[in-house]
């Protein structure tokens, strides 16, 4: 008996999708691509990419729980460098590992330096692993070259919807070197770019699957024109993957598509290409079979790779006005507490003076010079972009708020502390373009 009878009476009848297409040769062992392969294949996500050129209004990348499993999500984030050698401690430590990705846990193409040198890491060190990207396509289309002679094979572009009406519901802003699109302009200036990474990503020989977030009420309708769109193309597969709603995020509230909408879609965007069901939501950071949940084993790896860098910094850095509360947005922070770890618990033990606004990325590299010593920042807030800079100068940068003493515990027994909200009376538009005037998002 079908699971919803009244429902699908009343409804109109779902269409067949169209037949399975082979899995190609050079998809066969990627879990990702190839059902058969999930149970039995492993890949490992390298978490080297914090910075996001595109912020989608179902996304909070601010949390991490080792439970969570959903794109956007690390628990810390590796340089080129440490992101190869814990490569190597993987290959050793899980069994029948066939691929290695990069999915953020911002963009790789937003961080396409850090991309590209992990990937030619990658391919010096393990040439026999396959090497995988996840994007939203924005930046992809100057690199295309790169890619393909480093020979990525797979590719997935998450594209919601080729119409621009649509995508100015899903996407808070899109961000273009150092411009700023709204509205239908960012969201018609994402599509081209989209088309242009699959089309060109097509012409090199590279396998290519499109992911669609399925949000009632916004893209359950256009799935079909998405995938017709896109297998014109050449586009080798389709996942079609229901919204999972993050608190606090403006598409919260939509909800998830129920079991009946799920496989509706499917079956409309099945029409005109192929569509896979087996891929799940993964973590930046994610290691091992599809869908298994970090072990003891692989987080102690994964720490591993950060104490190396961890361990030569004994101090902490937090944005305080007093020295008692985290309090301050790093924007708006022209000094920092330092504070050291004792028997007794943490202790501040100087404040030092930040470089002064203005300059973009040079502040916060100088920053992270000034900081060289600290394992961590503790902040109110920050934006993408000093984020990104601290991050990849080895400095982890926690959003958070309440008693200092409390937050730098929490960091000095490798736990994260809490994440905060954003501060009452702050304006969405104030989040977007706050810390160093780039209009690179708090969020």
């Amino acid at each position: 008996m079908p699971a919803e009878p009244t429902r699908a009476a009343t409804t109109a009848p779902v269409p067949a999708p169209a037949g399975p297409r082979p899995v190609p040769e050079v998809s066969q062992g990627h879990p990702c691509f190839d059902a058969s392969s999930r149970a039995r294949t492993a890949r490992v996500h390298l978490p080297v990419a914090p910075r996001c050129n595109v912020q989608c209004n179902y996304c909070d990348r601010r949390s991490d729980c080792v439970a969570e499993s959903r794109p956007g999500v690390s628990s810390t984030v590796l340089s080129p460098q440490e992101a190869a050698d814990y490569l190597d401690e993987v290959v050793l430590a899980v069994a029948n590992l066939t691929v290695v990705g990069i999915a953020g846990p911002g963009d790789p193409f937003a961080n396409a330096e850090q991309t590209l040198e992990t990937l030619r890491l990658c391919r010096d060190r393990h040439p026999e692993l396959t090497l995988c990207l996840a994007t939203n396509g924005l930046a992809l289309p100057e690199h295309l070259d790169e890619v393909a002679a480093l020979g990525v094979s797979h590719v997935t572009i998450t594209i919601n919807t080729v119409d621009p009406a649509v995508g100015a519901r899903i996407y808070r802003w899109v961000r273009d070197g150092r411009k700023i699109y709204r509205g239908e302009e960012g969201a018609r200036l994402l599509l081209e770019r989209q088309m242009q990474a699959v089309a060109g990503l097509k012409a090199r020989g590279v396998v290519v699957k499109i992911n669609t977030i399925l949000v009632p009420g916004l893209t359950l309708d256009g799935v079909a024109d998405v995938a017709r769109t896109v297998g014109e193309l050449g586009a080798d597969t389709m996942n079609c993957l229901p919204l999972y709603p993050v608190e606090g995020t403006p598409l919260a509230e939509c909800g998830t598509p129920d079991a009946f909408e799920v496989v509706s879609a499917r079956a409309r965007a099945g029409q005109h290409m192929a569509q896979m069901a087996h891929c799940t939501r993964c973590r930046a950071d994610a290691v091992g079979l599809l869908g298994e949940q970090h072990t003891a084993r692989s987080l102690g790896l994964l720490d591993a790779a950060r104490r190396k860098r961890v361990d030569n910094r004994p101090y902490l850095a937090a944005a305080s006005m007093e020295g008692l509360l985290v309090n301050l947005h790093l924007g708006a922070a022209d000094r920092v507490h330092i504070l050291e770890r004792t028997p007794s618990g943490s202790r501040v033990v100087e404040v030092r003076s930040l470089p002064a606004p203005g300059g973009g990325a040079r502040r916060w590299k100088a920053v992270a010079e000034v900081l060289s010593d600290c394992r961590a920042l503790l902040v109110s807030q920050a934006g993408e972009t000093p984020r990104a800079v601290l991050e990849r100068e080895g400095l982890d940068v926690y959003e958070t708020e309440g008693l200092l003493a409390q937050a730098a515990e929490d960091v000095f027994t490798g736990r994260r502390p809490t994440v905060r909200t954003p501060v009452r009376g702050c304006t969405q538009e104030a989040v977007d373009n706050a810390c160093g005037g780039t209009g690179t998002g708090c969020g």
